[in-house]
């Protein structure tokens, strides 16, 4: 029997390696300097190992060094992504393009700069969540500006066709903004041929500290405005003091993406398809999201039965979520879309993860399955008189 709860709700957040840990404490205590004072050893120390995380994070991307910048996660890397761009290029149009399933990161972003005055366009997906290029192609406009699209999508888990996405957005010489926070570790991802101009970029999802992620900014493609000032860090793109321990973090986590993905990706998808399998045979059971084009750990399902909500929220053995992490307990604006706007049913997404085992996922596929005939049996079972 496994310890309970099982954790497999690795796309809210990833528990932090033990290897980034020990990487990081040194930094929490003896090597302490802040990165910007040059005039001693002590921030000397810590300046150089900011610029060698800079390194392990671009090499897992492909990127030069010089392109990332240090934000305190997607979310801060999204807005300054879309606020940068969208502000530094109105004078070139102030129409904004995306998709209704992004995260709430990148809408709610959005939804602020229409505030200010800028036109946004969100296109629906396909029934299988993904962007169809036809229909984005021609909602392009004139003064089309900016485009983003997540590449993994953060609940059902379906990989974007960026590059084709990208390929259209250099035609027309529109910037493209990449959300790639649940991508890391899990897709192949390479910025010298992929047409990509800004990418955000955390550790948390990839075994890393909260706190902490990137914005890749490619050379000499775009103006971006800043969005904090004081100080004219990072290029005078992102002022503010750089947490050294956080940043090492990130870059241990990403270094050990780069050379574990490989093998972690095909074990995760067999412990993910074992669930897939299992699950699928139930009849009131339905999958959410296209399961070719999708990231090898993330599961999502429908259980299409009346009383599915009080199932959900009863699964104690097991951690899964309905909806995004960043919902707030909402209805999830992901699979209304994929409904056409209808009222959808709650899900379960589950996210198998490097430190779960087979053990874990054999009773996890137990259990749900158990819960799940359950509420069938009293969906069935006549009203009491």
């Amino acid at each position: 029997m496994p310890n309970l709860p099982i954790y497999l709700d690795n796309s809210a957040t990833t528990p932090v390696d033990p290897r980034v840990v020990e990487k990081m404490l040194p930094w929490l205590t003896s090597r302490f300097g802040n990165p910007a004072s040059s005039s001693h050893a002590f921030g000397r120390d810590a300046r150089a190992a900011v610029e060698a995380a800079r390194g392990a994070v671009a090499r897992l991307i492909n990127a030069s060094a010089q392109e990332i910048i240090w934000t305190s996660g997607a979310t801060e890397s999204n807005n300054l992504a879309l606020k940068g761009v969208a502000l530094a290029n109105q004078s070139r149009g102030r129409h904004l393009l995306s998709v209704q399933t992004e995260h709430n990161a990148v809408l709610d972003t959005l939804h602020d700069l229409e505030k200010q005055g800028f036109t946004v366009t969100l296109l629906p997906p396909q029934s299988n969540g993904l962007l169809d290029t036809a229909q984005f192609e021609a909602a392009l406009r004139a003064d089309t500006t900016l485009v983003s699209v997540m590449m993994v999508n953060n609940e059902i888990g379906v990989i974007q066709d960026i590059a084709a996405i990208g390929a259209i957005c250099r035609t027309r010489d529109i910037v493209l903004h990449v959300d790639a926070a649940q991508a890391t570790g899990k897709v192949a991802i390479d910025v010298k041929t992929l047409p990509v101009d800004l990418m955000s970029l955390t550790a948390h999802k990839t075994y890393g500290p909260k706190g902490i992620g990137a914005l890749y900014v490619r050379k000499g493609t775009t103006a971006l405005a800043p969005q904090m000032h004081g100080g004219g860090h990072e290029r005078g793109m992102r002022s503010g003091t750089l947490p050294t321990h956080q940043i090492v973090g990130m870059g241990e986590c990403f270094r050990i993406a780069g050379e574990d993905m490989a093998a972690e990706v095909l074990r995760l998808r067999a412990l993910r398809d074992k669930l897939h399998r299992g699950l699928s045979a139930i009849d009131c059971v339905r999958v959410n999201g296209d399961m070719q084009q999708r990231i090898a750990n993330n599961l999502n399902i429908s259980v299409m039965l009346p009383d599915c909500d009080q199932m959900i929220a009863m699964l104690t053995d097991i951690a899964v979520s309905s909806a995004s992490a960043c919902m707030g307990g909402g209805a999830s604006h992901v699979l209304q879309a994929l409904y056409g706007g209808q009222p959808a049913p709650n899900a379960i997404r589950i996210t198998v993860g490097r430190f779960n085992t087979e053990e874990e996922i054999d009773f996890a596929l137990d259990y749900l399955t158990k819960k799940i005939r359950e509420c069938e049996a009293r969906t069935r079972a006549p009203a009491a008189a």
